[in-house]
């Protein structure tokens, strides 16, 4: 068949690699949520060779997918998963997920459902990044989004650009805590969540408070602090941090 082709991978692979470099280096099995064509797929999984990169799409997507993936024949990337997230979930544990371009195009009750089940399929410490757009303060960060969401909305009522709030709040709900908030090109944002719950401490070397994400099984620190690219990812991080009653 001929394997179906979606422009904007080669525009965004890039910068979402770099989050990836820096957020998956010590992970090992990732469910990819929503594949769509599977270009991520193999352009990550060429590049991050520690990773098992496992795909899942609705089933009327896996023949397209299944040919990008075929024709790579990459070893770190298995057949792709049929997945709805209003049916049931694969099965096993993953210590990240990716997604793309989904949040925007599903129904809200998908977007619930897809944070929901998170915590029976991540393992503890998992990392969740999400790539696309994002709403602040029910505002959109520019003209472009917001000629964005009325496309969608005439396209499909159901769809739209959701406000970061609302996510977040749904990531919280879920066991997860922000790490950070990354702008990308073309107005949209990575946004990268860890299971566990945040703490500081004063570093040894530095002097400085720094932020660590802690088990909440475990109690281990990990070793690389939180670093917000950006002033709306620094104050989203200092209010969970407050919320959370974050002691020095």
């Amino acid at each position: 068949m001929e394997k179906p082709d979606a422009p904007s991978c080669a525009k965004n692979r890039e910068p979402i690699l770099e989050v990836l470099r820096d957020h998956f280096h010590d992970r090992r099995q990732v469910l990819e949520i929503g594949s769509g064509t599977g270009q991520h797929a193999i352009y990550f999984a060429e590049r991050l060779p520690h990773l098992l990169w496992q795909t899942s799409d609705r089933a009327e997507n896996l023949l397209g997918i299944s040919a990008w993936l075929n024709e790579a024949a990459h070893p770190n990337t298995p057949a792709p998963l049929a997945f709805n997230i209003l049916d049931s979930w694969p099965e096993g544990r993953f210590d990240a997920i990716f997604s793309a371009n989904t949040l925007h195009i599903m129904p809200w009750l998908a977007v619930e459902r897809f944070f929901a089940g998170l915590p029976e399929i991540l393992t503890e410490q998992a990392k969740v990044a999400i790539y696309g757009p994002f709403n602040y303060g029910g505002q959109f960060t520019s003209e472009s989004n917001a000629e964005f969401d009325r496309n969608l909305k005439e396209n499909a009522p159901h769809q739209g650009i959701r406000d970061f709030e609302k996510v977040n709040a749904l990531a919280v709900k879920a066991g997860l805590s922000l790490v950070e908030d990354r702008a990308m090109p073309s107005n949209n944002r990575c946004v990268v969540w860890q299971r566990g719950w945040i703490k500081r401490r004063r570093s040894a070397r530095s002097g400085r408070s720094e932020v660590h994400i802690q088990s909440a099984v475990d109690h281990n620190y990990f070793s690389r602090p939180v670093k917000p690219s950006k002033a709306s990812g620094i104050l989203e991080l200092l209010y969970w941090l407050q919320r959370f009653q974050v002691t020095e």
